[in-house]
């Protein structure tokens, strides 16, 4: 297979990351760059009802793709644009479209701002979506693909929503990421501009916003280290782990559970990370499928890190991945062929496949001995800043979302677009598809699924990754 190409396209308009921030990410020859396509057919490991929900940051909707036909099968909505006929409330007044930014500070406007985290329930038939600028959080039924608490639009019309958009679970300022606990009675939001999590009663949540104003949501806030931007239990739901964007410290939370299932969280420790992420800006973290390890992403630091989950939760790994790699999220695969960490990379390279500009993923052997992991091969996205990924239950297909849209030029020129992956090899993953995300069509006109952050791949009633 031929090596990872490293030198800067002419007259690119990167040259100077290109330069900078060349990444010599391929170890080894035999496991260098290369564009692979799958072959033809289905790739095992699909089933009837399995969807792909993607949050898309910049429309504030939920993009939901069939992995049977990689097409994007619905958009839900989030915002609360032509809920009536009037002006005000339209998406596209007088024939013109506003901008994101004019769209979410109409004064009637009440929908979500700034849809970002995104996490299923541990049986697969939640979804939660964080409103990181509307300061909540929505939950969606994943079999129904509803909101729940939207309500009829007393408006409805032929040129409105039949549905009213629900105002979700008001929860603090900026939280970016929900992480179900691992018997799924609870939901741990990071509010990472007031320093702490809110823990929410899922059943009381959902009792909530069908209408039953009595129940109560939030069973606590727990203060935590400045900035705390995602939660991730240990398999045994004894252990939370909480990683932040503000400071270079890991909170360490023991768990004690009651007969309820509800659970008592007390700061156990604080972990100094400052020689793996020295910036302070670890947005992301995932235990793998076993439950020994524990993965960070440092964005700034352009590297990532693994900690065993037991105590005294030591430091195993730190994998540097090149100048100006900005890792977004890490994903496991382990199978048959090979046990390997996937992080995405928000970088933007000119030189993907046929010339088009494309975001790499860095492949590491997790197959290797602790304290030896490096990364091992590279493989192009198919997408521009890549930022979410996930896995089907198989550990054969990979899902990968993006954050900038397609050049001009280019087969879906001016979409976002989501790319699958088989990994039946998890070494040398061969591309399946990219996919369009196409728009929401709303009365009054198309909103375009933009900006794609998380992603998540759910079968419902299968035991999901946050079990």
């Amino acid at each position: 297979m031929p090596q990872h190409p490293d030198r800067p396209a002419s007259n690119s308009r990167r040259d100077f990351l290109r330069i900078a921030g060349s990444l010599p990410l391929v170890a080894s020859p035999a496991l260098a760059q290369a564009q692979v396509s799958a072959p033809a057919g289905r790739v095992p490991g699909v089933d009837a009802a399995d969807r792909v929900f993607i949050t898309n940051e910049d429309s504030n909707t939920i993009a939901v793709i069939n992995p049977a036909t990689n097409t994007v099968e619905r958009t839900i909505n989030l915002t609360s644009f032509d809920e009536d006929p009037r002006p005000p409330f339209r998406y596209v007044t007088g024939g013109v479209a506003p901008t994101h930014a004019a769209m979410i500070h109409k004064p009637l406007y009440h929908g979500c701002i700034d849809a970002h985290g995104a996490v299923p329930s541990p049986d697969g038939r939640l979804i939660a979506t964080s409103g990181r600028g509307s300061s909540n959080i929505y939950l969606t039924d994943t079999v129904q693909l509803r909101v729940i608490g939207n309500t009829a639009n007393p408006a409805a019309g032929s040129s409105t929503n039949p549905e009213r958009i629900t105002t979700g679970l008001l929860v603090g300022r900026e939280p970016h990421e929900p992480t179900f606990s691992r018997n799924g009675k609870e939901l741990w939001v990071t509010i990472r501009g007031e320093d702490r999590i809110a823990v929410i009663d899922v059943e009381a949540a959902i009792r909530n916003l069908r209408g039953d104003a009595s129940a109560q949501v939030i069973r606590m806030y727990v203060g935590t280290l400045p900035g705390p931007a995602q939660v991730w239990f240990n398999r045994e739901n004894t252990i939370a782990f909480v990683a932040s964007q503000k400071v270079s410290q890991v909170d360490v939370f023991e768990l004690r559970m009651g007969g309820d299932g509800f659970t008592f969280p007390q700061r156990r420790m604080t972990l100094d990370i400052s020689g793996q992420d020295k910036p302070g800006f670890t947005p992301f973290l995932k235990t793998t499928p076993d439950g020994s390890e524990v993965w960070f992403s440092h964005k700034l630091a352009d590297a990532v890190s693994c900690r065993s989950t037991r105590p005294e939760f030591a430091l195993l790994d730190t994998v540097p991945l090149g100048a100006n790699a900005r890792p977004n999220h890490v994903e496991f695969v382990e199978n048959a062929r090979g046990k390997v960490t996937y992080a995405s990379l928000a970088r933007v390279d000119d030189n993907g496949p046929g010339g088009v500009a494309s975001s790499q993923v860095a492949i590491i052997d997790r197959a290797a001995a602790p304290g030896s992991r490096k990364v091992v091969g590279t493989f192009f996205t198919h997408g521009r800043e890549s930022h979410g990924l996930w896995t089907n239950p198989e550990n054969t297909l990979l899902y990968v979302a993006h954050e900038q849209d397609q050049l001009p030029g280019t087969p879906n020129a001016g979409q976002t677009v989501c790319s699958a992956f088989d990994v039946r090899d998890p070494l040398r993953p061969a591309f399946v598809a990219q996919i369009p995300l196409g728009s929401l069509a709303l009365p009054s006109g198309e909103l375009r699924n933009k900006k794609s952050i998380n992603l998540v791949y759910v079968r419902v009633g299968a035991r999901g990754q946050t079990a």
